[in-house]
Order: C-alpha cells, then structure tokens, then sequence
C-alpha cells in the first residue's frame, strides 16, 4: 500500500494548486500556503488544510514541495519555513530555476539539513489538474522511495536524471524542455500575425500541414487559443515563461551559447506582459506582435 503522508506545499499558484489537489485525492495530508492566502482558499474544498505561514505549513511535514515564482521566492519562503522544519525531511523542489540557482539551493538545503529533490515537472495546467505531469527528478537513490508517494500522485512518470540534486541535472533537461516549448509557443503566434497580416486564414495552413511532418499538437494548441480567444485562464502564464526564457538565455551564455531565439522570446513575452497579458497563457505573446490590442 502506499505511504499516507504529511506534505507541505509552498506556492498555490496554476501548478501548485494542481499539484496539491492531486496529493490530497491520492490520501495525503495536505498543508498548502500562498503569499496570497486567497490563492489558496480554494484548496480547503478538496481537503487541503490552508495555514498562514510556511512554518505552519511545515511543521512535522514529511515531504514540503516548493512550486513558487523563481529561486529568490523559495529562498525567502524557505527561509521562513526554516524554524519549523525537521532536519532530515525530504524537499521536493519543483519551481523551475536557473542551473546556478539549483546550486546555491542544494547548498541552502544543507544549511537546513535537509535532503533535496532537484524535481522541475513538465506539463501545463490541465496535465497538472489530472496528476499527469511528467516529472524529471535528480536526488540521492537511497532517500527516494520517502518522496515516491508524492512523485506518483502529481506525475504519469517519474525520469530519474542523477543522484544529487544539488547538481541540477533535473534543472538543466528542464531549461532544453522550455526552450522548446516557448519557442513553438511564440512560433504558434507570429503565425497566426503574419496569417492575418496578409490576408490568409491561417486555418488553411493548419489544413496544408496536417498530419505531416510540419504538424504539430503543441503549436495547434496555442495557435487554437489565439484564434479562439481562450487564452485565459493560462495554461503556463506569460510571467512565467518569461521567467524560464531568461534562465535559458543566461544559461547558454554562462556556457558560451548564444541563444538568439530564446532572448527574443523573452523580449516579446515582457512586451506582452507589459500590454497586461502576464497572467494569461503564454500563447498571448500574440499580442506583443500587435500595433493596438485588437483580438484576432
């Protein structure tokens, strides 16, 4: 049978939230926290229990799980969690960082005494609501079966990369991941502009492509939420990807990669965020191409 755990979750954000329903229906004790305690709210009608402060949400937890903004969130929040926490618990971080960043976390979590996961997940919102994400985890062998549990609630499968999570290799197969997917994302968008710009229905290319080699579920997807106007609520939000695009361009600079591709999708998404689209799916780049804020 499978261990029935105390699991703290920090962050409730579109992954977070998902990730925290996921464990309380697979039978674990669920203790989620936001900076917004409203964010959270929600999860108390699926059997999470909402606290006030990350130590609170810690206390006597077996695993946490931190699913926050970026590197500089989870050192704060962990930071007050710090008090609470029991030296030995397992932590399974999953917010999505830069390759350096991973290191000065795996340095910090030995400062807590604590064993780290290195564990980003891929998958958007509706993957996450279904405890289908694919999760891609770097961490010590003899340790792993106290995390398995909640690895197998929120994940399909889990994708062992190494056996220190300090080292990051989770973080860095994480960044190739979201190169790509941002770059088809943004890709799906200039599509659709250029399309409209000059005069083509731009499903017609869907139906010129389809089912060959130039096909592709990822860039229908985002194409779909441009043309159909659904591209809130966010699947993986402008924000974010943002975030992610500068941690891959920083990361292909630190080792002697220029990324040109990745540094002007992340100059698009913050023109898009900046056009009030942070929160909408990163398909909403779209707009970023625009002269006004007319839909398609």
């Amino acid at each position: 049978m499978t261990a029935k755990l105390t699991v703290s979750v920090l962050g409730t954000g579109i992954m977070g939230a998902a990730m925290a329903r996921s464990l309380a229906r697979a039978g674990h004790t669920v203790r989620a926290w936001n900076r917004s305690r409203a964010k959270a709210e929600p999860l108390a009608a699926d059997g999470a229990i909402v606290v006030d402060s990350p130590a609170e949400a810690v206390r006597d937890a077996d695993v946490v799980l931190t699913m926050l903004h970026d590197s500089a969130a989870v050192v704060d929040v962990m930071r007050q969690a710090a008090p609470a926490l029991r030296r030995g618990t397992a932590w399974v971080q999953s917010t999505t960082v830069g390759i350096d960043d991973i290191t000065a976390l795996g340095a910090f979590a030995d400062e807590l005494g604590l064993v780290l996961f290195d564990a980003p997940v891929s998958g958007t919102r509706s993957p996450a609501e279904a405890g289908q994400l694919l999760i891609l985890a770097a961490g010590p062998v003899e340790h792993r079966r106290s995390v398995a549990p909640v690895l197998d609630a929120v994940g399909v499968r889990t994708v062992w990369t190494g056996q220190d999570g300090a080292a990051g290799t989770s973080t860095r197969l994480k960044l190739v991941v979201n190169s790509w997917v941002i770059a088809a994302s943004v890709a799906a968008g200039e599509i659709v502009s250029l399309a409209h710009a000059i005069g083509v229905d731009p499903r017609s290319f869907f139906d010129l492509i389809e089912g060959g080699g130039l096909d592709m579920p990822l860039l229908r997807a985002k194409a779909g939420l441009i043309l159909n106007g659904d591209v809130a609520p966010a699947q993986f939000a402008v924000n974010t990807a943002a975030k992610d695009a500068r941690l891959i361009v920083e990361a292909g600079a630190r080792h002697g990669v220029r990324l040109d591709l990745a540094a002007a999708s992340a100059e698009r998404l913050d023109r898009a965020a900046a056009r009030g689209h942070a929160q909408e799916d990163l398909a909403a780049a779209y707009y970023a191409g625009l002269a006004g804020q007319q839909a398609a």
